[in-house]
This record gives C-alpha cells, structure tokens and sequence, in this order.
C-alpha cells in the first residue's frame, strides 16, 4: 500500500489507511473534525481515501441507483420551471388585474408562496426520513408532488370558477413546496451515503444535474411550444400542456423509485432518533443551520435567475421574443448539466473550499457588469453569453456547495438539518423573481438581478471564509 501521506500518482491527492477511513466516516468508531470558530464542522475525508474500484455490476447498480434517486427531483424542478416559464399566462388565466405589472406580480408571488412553506417540509418530513428511512421519505415526498402537479395542471381559470381558481393555484402551489422542502435534502443525503470513498462531490453533483434535466426538458417542451403554436392560443391554454406532461411522468417516476433500496449507512445504524429527539438536535446545532443557509443563498440566487427567470425577464424586460428567451434557457440547462459533475469531482480531489472562494469571488466582481452589458444593448446572442457565464459560476460554485453541506450536518440529523438550512436559503432565493421584477420596476434600472447575485455572493464569500478548516485534532459536534 502507498505510505500514508504520499501522493497519488493518478489521482493527485493524498491517499489514507482505508481501514482507518472507515472507522472515522459515520457509523464507524469515531469521525474527524474541524473547529471553525465557535461551531466544529467534520472535514472532508475525501483528499486522503484511495479510490474504490467497482466491477462493472457494482457501476450498473450505482447508475441505476443514482437515476432512480434523481427522477424524483426531476419532476419537482420540472413543475417549478414550467410554472415560472409561463409565469405570464399563468397570471392572466388565475390573476386578472388592471396592470400587465400586477398580474405578473400575483403570478410571481404564487410562485414565491411555494419556497414559503419549504422549511415546514423540511422540519416535518426530513424528521420523518431521519428516523424511518431515506427510502420511504422519497416515496412520500413524491406522492405529495404529484397532488400539488395535479391541481395546477387541472383546475379550471379564473373566469371560469371566479376566486376559487387561484385559491386552488396557491394551495397546490403550498404541497408542491412542503414536499419540495426535504425532496432535494433526501436526495442530496441518499446520494451522498451510496457515494464511493473519494467520489462523494461526483456522486451529489447529479442532484442538480437532475435538475439541469428538468431545465432543458421543460426549455424544450416551451420553445416547441412557443414555435408550433399561434400566442394567442399558448396564452389561452397551451401553457397547459407542460403541466400534463408532467402528470403523466408521474407514474413511471413512481415505479422507478419504489424499487429504491434503503442506504446501508442508515440500516447499519443502530439506533434511528424520534423526530423530538431529531428537533432538539437541530435546536442545539442552530449554528450549523445558519451558516448552512448564508452558503445556499447563492446557490438558489443565481439558480433561479438563470432559469425560471431568465424566460420571463427576456420577454418582458428585455423585449425579446419568446422562443429565443426559452432556447437560452434551454443552453442554460446543458452548460449547468456539463459543468456540475465535473465541478463535483475537482471538489473531490482540491477541496471544496476553494472552489467555494473561487466563484463566489468571480460572482461578486462580475455579475452585475455582466447584467448592465446586457441590459445596454439587450440581443439574443448577449443574453446567451450573459447566462451562459453565470451558469458557470452557478456551477463552479453548487458542485462543491451541496456536497459540503451534507458534511458539516450531524449524520443523526443529516436530511433534516441539511433540508432546514437549504429550505431558508430557497425561501429567499427562490423569490428570486418576484424581488427582482419589483426592484427593476421600483428603480428603472433592468441590471439589477445582478446586484441581487452580487449581495448573495459577498454573503456566500463571508461564510466560506469563516469557516476554513483548521485542525484535525479538534472534538467535534456530538449528536446524543
């Protein structure tokens, strides 16, 4: 065996006693830790693990195990692009008002609602998933998916049932973000307890890379759409389609997860906590949850601005037409699919705190001159570039932001506290839309979205900086 210490030829980066890397993971006899400050976070174990080879029916299983994970997520990102896609029509069809703007802000705001009750979720159900299992947790979550999908696709427009329609939008609006509150912690969390020793940042990338799916199916679905039909008659119901689109997935995404099996680090535990016990642990480590959510804001900032904005901010801000502002979208989702795996693996083998740094400092120094560029001119090809750039950063910075988190959580409490802390940041991030429509209205400047990515990346700068790993030798976090 290579002397502990040296370095891996292939791979580059330091290489451990995998014996002694077991007995420090979860589960095993003791974990190691880092003080940051006041708080202690476990430190990533991923520089000093040989990589573990797997025979090619180990590989199959894995892949079949990520993508069986993963369509849940799917589905949930899928509903939430096509809501903000056709933000527009939805707000003509369920939010009749006096005003292009007020109509649009009613839509915005039903969108926002959904991110409201997302840390309800996370409480709830990720106390749920701690303690009966990751594999049921997903279940549920995608049955409560599927009655939020349901309701909007179906229910009739507001001249039709007057003010039931929108009351019915925000209530199915309120299940899909309940769900959506722990769906993407316990995706997150599963894939991170099946990852192979040394590939834990790969094997989480593909949670947004399965939303980076979602993006792209539901851009092409709208420029199709945008492209085959008459405007009149996509405003009138043809934003409709989608949103069926997405009810008949529904149960083949069901099947596919129902044979999930549950993750052998949670079955190997022994003792699983009550959900009393598991919020008590989460009130002790309200420090942990905080800092969690100052690192996400910039994640679900930027996610949101350059996807489920993006249609509507072309059209409605920039005067561009419809399809080009869904084909940008569309190059969006596969910039983010290729760069988040191979973010994800680079945060395997130099850290995660660098790339952390790296983008969240390219973020600051550039997001808003790239916006007031655009904005100047505004075309097709200068908003591709705009987009395509921040999703660069967007990704840079998710591909070692997600796999950290899971990390710094104690493992007792892994989905809900990682579902609380992502779930905060996503109530403010993911009202993305509806803060920056009213701050370009208020101020009559449209570069303003990037002052908004700009004031969440100083925040995610901060806290990536105060939290630098120091020593290994601390005593960390204990969950009793």
């Amino acid at each position: 065996m290579t002397p502990c210490g040296a370095l891996n030829k292939t791979g580059g980066r330091r290489v451990g006693d995998l014996r002694s890397y077991a007995a420090k993971q979860p589960g095993g006899s003791g974990s190691e830790y880092s003080p940051i400050g006041r708080l202690a976070f476990p430190m990533s174990a991923t520089a000093k693990v040989l990589p573990q080879m797997l025979n090619p029916a180990q590989r199959k299983e894995k892949i079949h195990a990520v993508f069986r994970v993963a369509s849940g997520n799917f589905l949930e990102m899928y509903d939430f692009m096509i809501f903000g896609y056709f933000s527009a029509a939805i707000g003509r069809a369920y939010f009749p008002a006096n005003s292009e703007f007020a109509s649009l802000m009613f839509s915005m705001t039903t969108f926002a609602v959904g991110f409201m009750v997302r840390p309800l979720g996370a409480i709830f159900l990720g106390a749920y998933i701690d303690h009966i299992g990751r594999r049921k947790g997903l279940l549920l979550t995608l049955a409560l998916m599927s009655v939020g999908t349901l309701t909007i696709a179906l229910v009739p427009g507001y001249e039709t049932i007057g003010l039931f329609a929108p009351i019915v939008v925000v209530l199915g609006r309120l299940c899909q973000g309940f769900s959506a509150g722990v769906e993407l912690g316990g995706v997150s969390v599963y894939l991170s307890e099946i990852a192979t020793p040394g590939h834990k940042g790969f094997y989480v990338s593909w949670q947004s890379g399965s939303q980076q799916v979602a993006v792209v199916f539901a851009g092409v679905l709208g420029y199709a759409l945008s492209n085959l039909m008459p405007p009149d008659a996509l405003q009138a119901w043809g934003w409709r389609i989608p949103l069926i689109v997405g009810c008949m997935i529904i149960p083949f995404i069901y099947m596919i997860r129902r044979t999930l099996q549950e993750t052998e680090e949670f079955a190997a535990r022994k003792h699983h906590p009550s959900p009393t016990e598991i919020y008590a642990s989460m009130l002790a480590h309200w420090q942990i949850v905080i800092t969690g959510v100052a690192m996400v804001l910039m994640t679900t900032v930027s996610f949101y601005t350059i996807t489920a904005y993006t249609p509507t901010f072309g059209m409605n801000v920039l005067k561009l037409s419809q399809s080009d502002a869904l084909l940008v979208t569309l190059c969006v989702g596969l910039s983010n699919l290729l760069w988040l795996p191979l973010m994800g693996s680079l945060s395997d083998r130099i850290g995660r705190r660098p790339l952390l740094l790296t983008f969240a400092g390219i973020a600051i120094l550039t997001a808003y001159p790239a916006m007031a560029w655009l904005v100047d001119q505004p075309s097709f090809v200068k908003l591709l570039i705009v987009e395509l750039w921040l999703s660069f950063i967007y990704a840079g910075y998710n591909g070692a932001m997600v796999v950290h988190l899971t990390e710094i959580v104690p493992v007792a409490v892994r989905t809900a506290g990682f579902s609380l802390a992502y779930s905060l940041a996503t109530t403010i991030g993911g009202s993305t839309p509806a803060v920056v429509t009213y701050l370009i209205h208020e101020t009559g400047n449209r570069a303003m979205p990037g002052a908004w990515l700009s004031m969440a990346a100083a925040i995610a700068f901060i806290t990536a900086w105060i939290t630098r790993p120091r020593n290994a030798d601390a005593k960390g976090l204990r969950v009793r």
